[in-house]
C-alpha cells in the first residue's frame, strides 16, 4: 500500500460532513411536513430531493440553462440533468397563482441568483399563510456552476433581514458544521486544486503534513464552543409565512 493510499485510509472525518448532515436535516424537515401537502422545489436542478417527498405534492421549477461546462471557469459538474421539470421560468416569477404552495424548498441556490431577495418575494407571494418555506445556502462558496454564481454565501444577518421583511417567521435556523469543518473541507480540496491552478501536487511530506493538520482541525472540532458564527458551511433555515 502505498503511502497516499494510507493516507486516505485513515483521513480523519473532520470537513466531510457538509452534503450528508445537509441532506439528513432535509429528509427530517420534509418529513415531518403534512401528506399531500403541495411543494414547490424552487430551483430543483437535477431534482435529488424528490425522494424524500414521496408522501407530498411534488413540483419541481428550475430556469433550465446550466449544462454542466458554463463559462469553463471554477468548478463544473460536466454534466447536468433536470430530467423533467415541471416549470421552466425565473424563479423570481414563477407562473403560480398567489398562495398556491403549501410549502417551498429551495436548496443551494440562493448563491447563484443575481438578486435572492427578490426570490424571497417570489416565495412569500407562492406560499399560503402558515406556509414553510426551507432554506439552506452556503456561507462561504468557491466558485462553481459559473457564470451562474453571483454570491459567495449568505451569513444568519442576511436570512433574519431579509426573510422578516417579506413576513417570514423564523422557526429555526441552525449552522451546518463549524469554522474548523469548513477549513478541513478547503484543505480536502489542495490536492485537486492545484493540478489545476498551480501544475503541482503535493509531496509526500506535505501529505504527512496535511494529515496532522487534520488531526488537530478534528480535535478542535469535537471541542468546539461556536465558532459556526465565525465560519460554517451553510445555515439550515425552517421559516413559516406569517
Amino acid at each position: 500500500m502505498s503511502i497516499k493510499t494510507l493516507l486516505k485510509s485513515v483521513r480523519p472525518s473532520v470537513g466531510k460532513n457538509n452534503e450528508a448532515s445537509r441532506e439528513r436535516w432535509l429528509e427530517k424537515t420534509l418529513r415531518a411536513l403534512p401528506n399531500r401537502s403541495r411543494i414547490l422545489d424552487a430551483g430543483a436542478g437535477t431534482q435529488l430531493y424528490r425522494i424524500f417527498c414521496g408522501h407530498l405534492d411534488y413540483v419541481s421549477q428550475d430556469f433550465g440553462q446550466y449544462d454542466g461546462q458554463g463559462d469553463a471557469a471554477g468548478l463544473q459538474t460536466q454534466t447536468f440533468d433536470y430530467g423533467t421539470l415541471d416549470i421552466v421560468s425565473d424563479i423570481t416569477a414563477i407562473p403560480e397563482p398567489d398562495a398556491s404552495f403549501d410549502a417551498i424548498m429551495c436548496i443551494e441556490v440562493l448563491e447563484h441568483l443575481p438578486q435572492p431577495d427578490r426570490a424571497i418575494k417570489e416565495f412569500s407571494r407562492l406560499l399560503k399563510s402558515k406556509g414553510h418555506l426551507i432554506l439552506t445556502a452556503p456561507f462561504c462558496s468557491l466558485t462553481h456552476f459559473s457564470p451562474y454564481h453571483f454570491s459567495t454565501g449568505f451569513n444568519k444577518y442576511w436570512y433574519e433581514t431579509h426573510l422578516t421583511a417579506q413576513g417570514f417567521n423564523i422557526i429555526k435556523m441552525a449552522p451546518n458544521g463549524n469554522f474548523f469543518e469548513f477549513i478541513a473541507q478547503e484543505i480536502d480540496r489542495i490536492e485537486s486544486i492545484s493540478k489545476r491552478y498551480s501544475q503541482k501536487k503535493p509531496g509526500l511530506l506535505e501529505r504527512l503534513s496535511i494529515f496532522v493538520i487534520l488531526r488537530m482541525l478534528q480535535r478542535f472540532s469535537m471541542a468546539d464552543n461556536g465558532s459556526s458564527e465565525l465560519l460554517c458551511f451553510g445555515y439550515h433555515i425552517l421559516a413559516r409565512k406569517k
